[in-house]
């Protein structure tokens, strides 16, 4: 009699809708500790300098207000999940620590500052343990991010000694992977080949093909940004969006509006390509470079995934069907425990 085989669905790569959003009928198993181990997921990834603006990209590009402060702000990876959401009232949560608190716009600042604290301590140490906070609003775009800590070199009172290393290290680790887009935010003020975040996204990123330019604060220093833009001597292969902050008690609306009048009317700015000005311009860009990494990884990490559960299938039917003595039963235990310490 022959054995009965055990099987498994594999997972299916992904299929576009009518709507052209992306389907992966995925089952849980795509967020196990096994299928992780077994792929990394396509990511953008936030980089740059202290004070570069970078909060006030995201703060657009999102609809919500971040916490602001001296020093760094983010002091852990905040990964955000932003989605377009049909219902006017925002949902907004975080995930942490195997917890999922709900908050609001308004009290946001705070919920993260909260969670920051608990998972990186109070003061102004930094973690790699990340926050994931999720926003589900009308008209956001449909992304996923990871905002790293700006980048600084002298550590002020209260940081540690090593905080430009520690720093550097979690930045490397996440903009290493071949998977990851690199968002490089850069202020208009500054001359780009000396910024910290261009020197380490080059380090991974030699030919700039996944990596993204946000130039701010161009109303403060609009003269010379044009050439310095189409110039492109730090290797920016997926071009550059210059934008505009938020200032003061403006709403999202009122900023966008401004920003929109400053790209039309400046002397300097107006001559910039429209497909190099503005959030909503740099929010498409991100969703389709998101899109096109995605159904380029996806199949690979289909593949893999799908190799792994093989082998966990072939693993499990080495195992006795039937334990008949504590021999056996610790002889499996032991098996069990030197395949976990392997993999």
């Amino acid at each position: 009699m022959k054995k009965k085989k055990d099987h498994f669905r594999p997972l299916l790569p992904p299929t576009t809708t009518e709507s052209g959003r992306f389907s992966t009928p995925w089952t849980g198993c795509a967020t196990s500790r096994s299928c992780k181990k077994a792929s990394k997921l396509p990511t953008i990834v936030v980089v740059g300098d202290q004070s570069s603006g970078k909060s006030s990209v995201l703060e657009s590009l999102a609809g919500i207000s971040l916490p602001r402060g001296q020093g760094i702000c983010t002091r852990v990876p905040l990964i955000m999940r932003l989605q377009n959401h049909p219902n006017p009232v925002p949902e907004l949560f975080l995930e942490y620590n195997g917890k999922v608190v709900p908050t609001d716009e308004k009290n946001i600042a705070d919920a993260i500052n909260l969670a920051t604290e608990e998972i990186a301590g109070k003061g102004k140490g930094i973690s790699n343990s990340p926050l994931t906070l999720v926003v589900k609003k009308m008209a956001v775009p449909d992304l996923t991010m990871v905002d790293l800590p700006g980048i600084t070199r002298v550590p002020v009172h209260g940081q540690p000694e090593h905080i430009y290393e520690q720093i550097s290290k979690i930045i490397t680790e996440f903009i290493t992977p071949e998977e990851s887009i690199i968002l490089n935010v850069l202020s208009a003020s500054v001359d780009f080949s000396t910024c910290e975040s261009i020197r380490m996204s080059q380090k991974v990123d030699k030919t700039g093909q996944r990596t993204l330019a946000v130039v701010t604060k161009a109303d403060k220093s609009p003269e010379g940004l044009l050439e310095k833009v189409t110039a492109d001597d730090v290797n920016i292969g997926l071009g550059y969006v210059c934008v505009r902050n938020r200032i003061g008690d403006e709403t999202y609306e009122e900023a966008r509006e401004e920003e929109a009048k400053l790209f039309e009317t400046n002397p300097q700015l107006s001559k910039i390509n429209k497909s190099m000005v503005g959030s909503p311009v740099l929010a498409e860009k991100l969703v389709k470079i998101q899109a096109t990494i995605i159904v380029k990884c996806l199949p690979e990490i289909v593949r893999k995934i799908n190799d792994k559960l093989s082998a966990n299938i072939e693993d499990l039917n080495k195992f006795p069907k039937h334990l008949n003595s504590v021999t056996e039963a610790m002889t499996t235990f032991m098996h069990i425990l030197g395949s976990a310490k392997e993999s």
